[in-house]
Parts: structure tokens; sequence; C-alpha cells
């Protein structure tokens, strides 16, 4: 699976399970599973290393009781 393709799935996985019952922790997703979710992005990254290797390919996200929106100018 392309990179592409797997960050697809795995923010495909977020929205499906709309995770908003962690608010403010941040959330290990790897392909199509939910790996944990932490209190801070360094102890989610470890973790991640942890369960899929440096060279393992997953996403840290925060989750919010609204996504915010940004903007630029």
């Amino acid at each position: 699976m392309s990179e592409a393709k797997t960050l697809q799935a795995e923010l495909q996985v977020f929205e499906q399970h709309k995770l908003q019952t962690n608010p403010g922790k941040f959330v290990v997703i790897a392909k199509t599973t939910i790996a944990g979710f932490y209190p801070d992005y360094e102890s989610a990254f470890k973790a991640g290393l942890n369960k899929f290797g440096v060279r393992g390919i997953f996403l840290v996200k925060q989750v919010w009781a609204e996504q915010p929106v940004y903007l630029i100018h």
C-alpha cells in the first residue's frame, strides 16, 4: 500500500469512529488499527515506534470534540 493510500485509510478510520471519546488526547492509528490514546504527542509517537517500529507507518492525530479550522492568507 502506498504511503498516500495508507494515510487515507488511517484518516478514514479516524472519521468513521469519530474518536470523540478522548478529546484532547493523541491517537495512534496504523492502517485500520487503533493502537491507543495518549496524553501528549511525544508519548503517542514513542508508543507508535515501539509498536510498529522505526520503519513502520502510523498516524498520530490529536482528538478534538470539534475539529479546529485554520485559515491561511
